[in-house]
Order: structure tokens, then sequence, then C-alpha cells
């Protein structure tokens, strides 16, 4: 007999935990779409010609390839291969799409993606991926930058995880302080960005050794700048707005790199984000050669040892490799199969009630056809109902109920059917009450929507 067992780096859940994964996809949903962006669903595996276009190194290594076993015995090498991220098959996407959609284009796409990781805790080679983005045709306005932190806003302060900070910074205003310091654009440049974006991992210290270091060696005085530079944080509006005034404006790329950031903070007050929520950080540097402008963080203030729970960031052209149209976007994404198991694990998120709003229980054989009808018109109002099916002893339908996290059981034997009611128990406060049982549907509505407005729902 085989042994049951899951694959490593899967997420696989029990029903009640289930339900709080789903009620939190449906929150990050219901907020993009509120925002106007629209659905798209791809294949879960591209052609891996497509797929791995600009791929290369640990990525590709970590890419599942998929092939018939027909294929494979004929010595054919793979032609098809699971997506990695949302990105390319978006890029993908658009490009073949490009002549039926109105641009710019806004999607949101809430799908599985797959990565051969490294087997360890909280990190999954099957997860969920909650992505939006813009695209424009030929250019896009910097006021979608300032979109992004307003449904970053929306869904977390909908999910209710307590404070937390949308940290901004814009590649260009790094781009230009290091040309300033005489440290071009190519692999020096992205060698310094790739280490400064680990200064909340790795520490300032390590970070600046490694920096003044062999594979780096840079000057004591350019590190320190460099470090002084990196480690700035606002901590108002208006502090963030002088942090880009004392910038000056040593060279465009910074001054435009400034300029971008300046604009979208403005409009994140127009957006309703109180400051409290954002704040800059220009140690943020995101995806190395794949971001270009103003890119975002998100961490939850009482839990920093989290990370990043929802990030990305503005580019210049999706899908280069794909269509000779020039494509800028900006987007972000929310790991939720991560971010679920790291809040569930913080004690943020609990076991979820089940989405059965009542059980009818049975109390006789022959109240069967009763306890069926009774269940029918709680579904006409919009209350999801469970039957038991057979009359076993109260007490195991009772055990049934509370395991199950069924918040209501509903009685409806001879003495109740003689007197016109039914016997209601709250599972969670052990209350029992009765109600005529044309009356039943609306009462146990008004019930549920204290216990939602309540929050215990």
């Amino acid at each position: 007999m085989i042994k049951p067992r899951t694959p490593p780096g899967v997420m696989e859940l029990l029903p009640r935990d289930q339900i709080a994964f789903q009620r939190m996809l449906d929150v990050i949903r219901r907020n993009y779409e509120r925002f106007g962006f629209l659905p798209v669903e791809t294949p879960v595996f591209e052609l891996s010609e497509v797929l791995l276009t600009k791929t290369g190194g640990e990525t590709e290594r970590q890419v599942y390839f998929v092939q018939s076993t027909g294929a494979l015995e004929q010595g054919g090498q793979p032609e098809l291969a699971l997506r990695f991220d949302l990105t390319v098959p978006l890029a993908r996407y658009v490009a073949e799409h490009e002549h039926d959609l109105a641009f710019p284009f806004r999607r949101y796409q809430i799908q599985r993606v797959y990565r051969g990781e490294r087997a360890q805790r909280g990190r999954f080679r099957e997860f969920y991926q909650c992505d939006i983005d813009v695209i424009g045709k030929d250019t896009l306005s910097v006021r979608h930058d300032a979109e992004m932190p307003a449904v970053i806003h929306a869904v977390f302060t909908e999910l209710g995880v307590g404070p937390f900070t949308i940290q901004l910074n814009n590649r260009k205003l790094l781009r230009g302080f290091f040309e300033g310091l005489g440290i071009g654009e190519g692999e020096r440049q992205a060698l310094v960005l790739r280490e400064i974006d680990k200064i909340d991992k790795r520490g300032a210290d390590a970070v600046r050794a490694t920096l003044v270091g062999e594979g780096f060696g840079l000057a004591e005085d350019v590190a320190d700048r460099i470090m002084a530079f990196v480690q700035a944080r606002s901590t108002s509006h208006a502090d963030a707005l002088a942090k880009l005034a004392a910038l000056g404006t040593p060279n465009a790329t910074l001054a435009e790199g400034a300029g971008e950031l300046r604009e979208v903070l403005e409009l994140l007050k127009a957006h309703g984000v109180p400051e409290s929520h954002y704040a800059l950080n220009f140690s943020i540097a995101r995806g190395l050669d794949y971001y270009t402008g103003t890119v975002y963080e998100t961490t939850l203030n009482d839990h920093p040892q989290i990370g990043s729970v929802c990030s990305g960031g503005r580019y210049e052209n999706l899908a280069s490799s794909y269509t000779k149209s020039k494509l800028p976007g900006v987007g972000i994404s929310i790991g939720a199969t991560r971010l679920f198991w790291q809040l569930r694990e913080a004690g943020i998120i609990s076991t979820a009630e089940s989405s059965v709003d009542a059980m009818v229980g049975l109390m006789d054989e022959a109240r069967l056809a009763d306890s069926l009808d009774i269940a029918r018109r709680l579904r006409a109002a919009g209350i999801n109902a469970e039957v038991q099916l057979e009359a076993k002893k109260l007490a195991k339908q009772f055990q049934y109920a509370d395991r199950a996290g069924i918040r209501f059981v509903l009685l409806y034997g001879d003495d109740e059917a003689t007197r016109g009611v039914v016997k209601v128990k709250d599972m969670k406060s052990q209350e029992q009450f009765e109600v005529g049982r044309d009356e039943l549907a609306a009462a146990l509505k008004v019930e549920l929507e204290q216990q939602r407005a309540m929050g215990t729902h």
C-alpha cells in the first residue's frame, strides 16, 4: 500500500482553511475589479520558445517542462513549459491580441504558477499570483503609477492585516545618482543595484562591506555616499517632497525620476491614500533589469519579518520579443499562497467558519421531506444550507456541524411541527431559540448579517 503524501512545495489545505484562503482571493479580486481591471486567464503551459525568450540562468533551471511520453520516447525536445510567472504570458497575450484590445489595457489575473524552487518551509513550487497591469500603446502616463498604491491600499485595508506601508522609489532616480558617482549603466551598476536591494534583509553594514570588498572595489567615500543615499526614508508626505527637493538636479536621469515620484506622491493624496500608508525608500530597486521607473514594495508594520507582501513597478516595453509595437506598462503582484501561509503562521489569519450558513438536522426519517423543504426555502433566500439525510443521534449531528464550522443547526421534529416553529441552535454561543417556519429565512438573514457586520463570519 502506498503512503498518501503531497509532493513538497505545495499548499494543500483543509476545507475551513481553504475557505479562508478563497475569501482572501475574493477580496483581492473584488478590489481589482472596483478599479476597473478586467479578468484574463492564460494556459498553465506555454510554448517553450515563447516562455523562455528572456529567461536564462537560475530562472530557466526552475522551469518545469511538459511533454507527452510518446514524444519523449521519440527523443523530442520539450515543446511546452509551465509558466513561472504571469508577466511573460501577459506579454504574449497582449502581443497576440493587440489589435482586439482597447488601450490602455487594464487586466487582472489570478492563477497558479510553477517554479522548481528548492523545497523548504514557506517556499512553494505551485502558488497563486494575483497580478494587475496597465499596458499602454507607445506611451503610458505616469499617472497610472499612482493608481497602483491606491489599489494596494484598498486590498490590504479590506484584508484587515493591520498597519502597512507602501514603499516607493524610482529606478531613474537610482540610476541618476549612480551616474553622478561615475557608476554608469552596465553590469557594474546592475551589481550595485542588486546589492543595495538587499539592505533590509542583510543590513547596512553587510551591504557596505560587500561594496568595498573584492568584486566591487568601490572607494570608501563612494560607498559612504551610496549608503547615506539609499538609507533615506520619508516620515510624512511633506518630508517625502522635501527629500526629493533636496536631491537637486545633478543630471537629467535623476531629475526625471524625482519628478515622476513627485507626481505620484501628489496623486496619492487625490486617490485618498493616507500618508501614514506610504513612504519613500531609496533602497528599493526591484527586478534589476526589468523595471525602469516607479517601483513599489509593501510591508506589514507589525510583521517586518514577512518581507514584501505586494510589489511591482513600471517597465518600458512589455512585449519587445513578440511585437514591434512599444507597449509600456506598470503593474503589481501579490503572491497569495505565500502571503496566506505567512499570515496564518503569524496568527493574523485564522481558520474560517464554514461557507455553509445553516445545517438542517434530521430528528426523524418521517421528517425528511420537511427538512428538504426548509433547506429549499433557505437557499431561495440566499442562505447556504445543508441537510442531514440520515436520522443519526442528535449528538452526532451537532458534533458534525461543530467540526465543519457550521454556525446554525435547525431542528424540526414532531413537537416543532405541531407548533409550526423551527428550533435554531447557535453552535458558537450554544444558545437556542425558536422561530416560525415561514419566518425562518428572514430571521436567519438578520442573524447572519449581524455576524458579518461584526466580522465573525
